[in-house]
């Protein structure tokens, strides 16, 4: 007779419920700090803009602790054990789906460091010309330095894209809530990965200091 609002309801509606009800009722049930959770639910769900992957893995792992707070009260029927597995499955495929992108992202960048340490390879074999002709052709060098420039900016954001992959792995890793993934790179894999742009930035540096 006091809800805020009456059934059928929309899982819209439930979250409308909790926030209203939250200090008479639910904060009795449930531990009141996960107030927060329903807030950031809801304010996400219902958000006129569509999410990306990192929001998507916040707002399960906000659903997984609201369902696991409410375990402790009682199953419900066996509705919310259903659930909590539910929820817990979809974590598990978006791991296994942001784990492919990882790997996809960190093959790519690594080819890229590889081709452009080749190509300062082979430009430190060319002959350093100092003629005239060379002299009156400034304009066209200077385009040239400028583009080569770009190049050397382009590797070295790669290089930092990849360390920051990389970095992503680890804390996921350390991380006690992040969902375990079958088939992320291995530490060895990362290691030998290392070694790569080690190797790469050695060679760009090398071709910044000729």
């Amino acid at each position: 007779q006091i809800l805020y609002l009456k059934p059928p309801w929309t899982l819209a509606n439930l979250l409308k419920c909790y926030k209203k009800h939250w200090m008479a009722v639910f904060g009795y049930v449930v531990p009141r700090s996960l107030l927060s959770t329903i807030e950031c639910l809801s304010k996400h769900l219902y958000a006129d803009k569509p999410f990306d992957s990192s929001t998507v893995r916040v707002l399960l792992q906000e659903s997984k602790k609201l369902l696991h707070a409410f375990s402790c009260r009682s199953d419900y029927n066996g509705v919310l054990p259903q659930a909590y597995a539910e929820v817990a499955k979809l974590c598990e495929t978006l791991g296994g789906v942001r784990a492919a992108l990882v790997e996809q992202d960190l093959s790519e960048d690594i080819m890229v460091l590889s081709e452009n340490a080749a190509c300062e390879k082979m430009e430190a074999t060319m002959p350093s010309l100092q003629s005239t002709e060379e002299k009156e052709l400034q304009p066209s060098f200077h385009v040239t330095q400028e583009n080569r420039h770009q190049e050397i900016w382009s590797v070295l954001e790669g290089v930092w894209n990849t360390m920051n992959l990389y970095s992503i792995e680890l804390f996921q890793k350390l991380d006690p809530s992040a969902v375990t993934v079958a088939g992320k790179a291995s530490f060895e894999e990362a290691f030998l990965g290392l070694q790569k742009l080690l190797a790469a930035v050695k060679d760009i540096h090398e071709g910044i200091g000729r």
